[in-house]
C-alpha cells in the first residue's frame, strides 16, 4: 500500500463519450454524494507511479454512483463491511478481491435525466485452503433516497435529511440474477448459499444490523 493524498479531482473519463457519463451536474444542490464504488485506497498499491495513477482513476465519475449522504458518509455497516472482510483475510493470511457495482432496475427513479440505482452489490472473494470462497451483499438505499428525490433543490446551508438504509447478506446467485452478470464460478464458491438454502421457504436474505451478523 502507498500513502497518496486524496485530491478530490472529480472528472469525466476521456476514454468514454461524455454523453454516457453523469458529471457534477447530477450532484449539485442536493443531498446526493459521489459514492466510490471502488474505495479510493483499495487500488493504491505497488510502484509509486502506479499507485498515484490508481488514486487518480478512482475520481472518474464512471467509478462512482449517486448515493445518499446518509449512506456515503456512514462509517458503520456498509462502509465497514470491506474492512471487516479484509481484516478476516489478513488474520488468516488470505488474498482478497472485492467486486462492487450498481443493481439497475426498470423502475429506478429518474432524476435530472439520470436513472438513480436504489441498490448496490458487493462480492468478496478469497482463497481458503487453496479453494475459492466468496460471499455476497446488497445495500438498499430506497428509504433514504426517496426524501431527496421528492424535495426541491436545497440551499447549501440546509441540513441533509436523515433516513435509514438496509444491508443484506444474500446468495451470489441472486446478485447474478438481478444484474445479468455471469458469475458462475463465484456462485459455485458462495459460502452463504448453504445457509440460505437451509431456511426452508423463509427469506434467503439476512438483514445485517452489525458486522457480527456476517457469515464467512
Amino acid at each position: 500500500m502507498q500513502d497518496v493524498g486524496r485530491g478530490d479531482n472529480w472528472r469525466l473519463d476521456d476514454r468514454l463519450p461524455a454523453a454516457q457519463q453523469a458529471g457534477n451536474e447530477l450532484y449539485k444542490n442536493n443531498d446526493l454524494d459521489r459514492g466510490h464504488l471502488v474505495r479510493r485506497r483499495d487500488p493504491v498499491w505497488g510502484e509509486r507511479a502506479v499507485a498515484e495513477r490508481a488514486n487518480e482513476d478512482t475520481f472518474h465519475y464512471t467509478v462512482c454512483a449517486p448515493q445518499t449522504a446518509t449512506l456515503n458518509q456512514s462509517k458503520t455497516l456498509w462502509l465497514g463491511l470491506e474492512d471487516y472482510v479484509l481484516g478476516n483475510a489478513e488474520q488468516y493470511d488470505r488474498k482478497l478481491s472485492v467486486f462492487s457495482g450498481c443493481i439497475f432496475a426498470d423502475d429506478d427513479p429518474v432524476y435530472r435525466g439520470v436513472a438513480i440505482p436504489r441498490q448496490f452489490f458487493k462480492i468478496a472473494a478469497w482463497s481458503q485452503d487453496s479453494t475459492l470462497a466468496c460471499t455476497g451483499y446488497v445495500l438498499d438505499q430506497s428509504p433514504s433516497l426517496d426524501p431527496i428525490l421528492d424535495k426541491p433543490l436545497r440551499l447549501e446551508t440546509d441540513p441533509p435529511p436523515l433516513g435509514p438504509y438496509r444491508t443484506y447478506q444474500v446468495p451470489v446467485a441472486d446478485i447474478a440474477s438481478m444484474t445479468g452478470l455471469e458469475l458462475g464460478t463465484l456462485i459455485a464458491a458462495d459460502r452463504y448459499a448453504p445457509v440460505a438454502a437451509a431456511r426452508e421457504g423463509a427469506s434467503t436474505w439476512t438483514e445485517l444490523t452489525a458486522l457480527k451478523d456476517i457469515r464467512l
